[in-house]
């Protein structure tokens, strides 16, 4: 009795299999991305929770001056025959902002931990020093100098989250005299947010009036300052060694290294596109038919007016898991191009479930960096996933290819597809070369040891056993 084993495949079904299989495990890619995806979001809620009560994002604004002052209209009118004038008063207020402002940030952070999720939140203590100064050209906006309510004036400070102070009372005092600071009452670019005091602004009159502050607050993520008045210097010192300067000014002066860093940011109002003197009356401006702002900030996202530090983490795990998702394919694509090989050139037959299996254990080291990353971190989780995935793909390719050596080969392979990976991953402006380089000879190789298949032959029978 004669027994007949299974056809040779022909090669382009040989070629067509892993192709198919490798497709199919775009599936588990994607869903591992979507994973990706969600611990992300999960770990922004976590972090949300541990830094509750610190305060959020931080800006901070101001001071300025706001003062009372008053417009009379007269109107005549017609009443029981006869013209009749009536005087009306409005009020407005007059906003003010320094000819300069001086102000210093002691910015200390910290992380705190909650499970296996980390968040950067600081305490700043800021200190400085304005200047106000009516301008002497107030009559061209509008504005009678008598007209203005310098006993009612206001000191106006601005807080993105007033929940973030904390420690001593803020302290602000006016030409040496301390005053008493009111919740609310911010400025506008902290949404009203933040704390204000009435004082007696009389002195303007005559001269400029200093105002010197102190005051400390809490958050988390990252701390902004709105420039306003004629000239504001900004000096920010921290502890923290990965510093991101973001917003639409940039440090004129920055050092950092890994004890800390330093910053000095100087803006002018002249860059800010605003006038020093603003109000609430629509015709208190200049009356200048170039001013196309009539002395008001021209509409921006806040982004554009603010100097603002974020406090990076050292790792963003996530998105480097991310990004070495989207390297699957290459993983994929490499490793079954050289079963594909032992098929065509060595003889060895590999069938489906082999590729399934082998493709399984590619796309199980993801799912693994991610597990360990969130324990561990990036690069050790990178280190303990990838010499078990080699270890576990080594072993098995020595039963598929009947080899050792053979399997030598494939280890060999996938330690140098990780350890490119890495490099993609760290030279990310550089990945889309070195991938394409690799696929480059990749492909030129597969050219080179399939030069003389026939790809369209039929399929062979191995001879009969008898």
């Amino acid at each position: 009795m004669s027994v007949r084993s299974a056809p040779e495949r022909a090669p382009g079904i040989k070629l067509l299999l892993p192709l198919l299989i490798g497709a199919l495990l775009t599936i588990p890619l994607f869903t591992i991305y979507l994973l990706v995806y969600d611990r992300q979001n999960q770990s922004t809620t976590a972090q949300a929770s541990i830094a509750q009560g610190w305060g959020g994002p931080q800006v901070i604004a101001g001071p300025v001056l706001v003062i009372p002052w008053s417009k009379q209209a007269s109107e005549t009118v017609t009443q029981d025959g006869k013209q009749v004038t009536r005087t009306s008063t409005s009020w407005h207020e007059l906003t003010l902002s320094p000819e300069a402002t001086d102000v210093k940030t002691d910015l200390k952070p910290s992380l705190r931990h909650r499970s296996i999720y980390d968040v950067v939140v600081f305490e700043a203590r800021n200190q400085g020093a304005a200047r106000f100064a009516l301008p002497a050209d107030l009559q061209r906006y509008g504005i009678a100098p008598e007209a203005l309510a310098l006993d009612r004036a206001q000191i106006r400070f601005g807080i993105k989250d007033a929940r973030g102070l904390f420690g001593p009372p803020p302290g602000v005092s006016i030409d040496g005299r301390p005053v008493v600071l009111q919740p609310g009452n911010g400025t506008r670019e902290t949404g009203g947010s933040g704390f204000s005091a009435w004082f007696d602004a009389s002195a303007l009159r005559a001269r400029p009036v200093g105002v010197r502050f102190d005051y400390a607050v809490r958050g988390n993520g990252s701390l902004a300052l709105v420039p306003g008045g004629g000239d504001t210097r900004w000096r920010v010192a921290s502890s923290w060694a990965s510093p991101s300067f973001q917003g639409g000014f940039l440090p004129v002066e920055r050092t950092g290294n890994a004890s800390g860093f330093t910053a000095t940011w100087r803006v002018g109002n002249l860059a800010l596109g605003s006038a020093l003197v603003a109000s609430d009356q629509a015709d208190a401006a200049p009356a200048d038919p170039d001013n196309a702002y009539q002395g008001q900030r021209p509409a921006a996202s806040a982004d554009d007016h603010e100097a603002r530090v974020d406090l990076l983490t050292p790792v963003d795990l996530y998105s480097q898991v991310n990004r070495s998702v989207k390297y699957g394919f290459l993983f994929i694509g490499f490793t079954f191009l050289a079963f594909l090989m032992f098929d065509l050139v060595g003889g060895v037959r590999v069938s489906a479930v082999e590729y399934g299996l082998v493709g399984s254990g590619l796309v199980l080291f993801f799912v693994m960096l991610l597990a360990f990353a969130e324990v561990i971190g990036f690069t050790p989780a990178y280190g303990v996933a990838g010499a078990a995935i080699v270890g576990l793909l080594t072993a098995y390719s020595a039963a598929v290819l009947g080899s050792w050596r053979r399997s030598l080969f494939i280890a060999g392979l996938l330690a140098a597809l990780y350890g490119v990976l890495y490099i993609l991953l760290s030279l990310e402006d550089f990945s889309l070369l070195i991938g394409s380089v690799m696929v480059f000879f990749a492909l030129a190789a597969v050219m080179y040891l399939t030069r003389g298949i026939d790809w369209g032959g039929a399929p062979q029978s191995e001879p009969v056993a008898e």
